[in-house]
């Protein structure tokens, strides 16, 4: 199941909210050691989880996290402009129509072939969202193994600059241009929304 909300509510309010906050702590803070603020010791939450950002989460009915991510608007700070503009070679983009993909997150409880269909309807769900609000395209920031990845969905997608080490990791900035075509773009890349996930999910349990 597909969540899109807009909440700066505490995480205990909603458990959607909830099971992706301590997701992200899972695999950011626990996992890859990132030093981000935790609230209550169990969820991830920084300073961008504000009334303005917009969570993609796929959920079970019960709320239980399969995967997330969070859109910043680019006309406001967020984490490309504020904080890693210098891996954009040129400023960073800002307009009213493009939003920052972050925190995208793949719970780690899933198997490999269940990490794949939650990438990939999480991405698929990010076009149809931008379709659907008028969004032309995202930004990102992405360690150097995952912007690989992200280059190869088959989109129109693009280096910002010249990939860099920050704090030990590579990272890199990109622009994915959003069309009436990028559906069927990801397509032939093998990229769609998995509509059956959740009871594929539920069979091989």
């Amino acid at each position: 199941m597909l969540y899109i909300l807009q909440s700066a509510a505490p995480p205990a309010s909603d458990a959607v909210l909830r099971s992706m906050f301590a997701a992200r702590k899972s695999v950011f803070v626990d996992l890859l050691n990132w030093d981000v603020p935790v609230l209550a010791g169990r969820y991830e939450v920084d300073q961008f989880d504000d009334a303005h950002a917009t969570y993609l989460v796929l959920a079970e009915p019960d709320g239980t996290h399969l995967g997330s991510a969070r859109l910043l608007p680019t006309n406001r700070p967020h984490i490309l402009g504020s904080l890693y503009a210098q891996l954009c070679e040129d400023a960073p983009p800002r307009a009213d129509d493009i939003f920052e993909i972050t925190r995208f997150c793949l719970d780690r409880r899933l198997r490999a072939r269940e990490r794949r269909q939650v990438r990939d309807t999480l991405v698929a769900a990010l076009v149809d969202h931008a379709l659907a609000h008028g969004i032309a395209a995202y930004s990102a920031i992405a360690e150097i193994g995952w912007l690989q990845q992200i280059l190869a969905f088959g989109w129109r997608c693009r280096p910002l600059g010249l990939p860099r080490v920050i704090d030990g990791t590579m990272l890199g900035a990109l622009r994915i241009e959003i069309g009436r075509d990028t559906p069927a773009l990801l397509a032939a890349a093998g990229i769609t929304g998995a509509a059956s996930l959740l009871s594929d999910r539920r069979a091989a349990a």
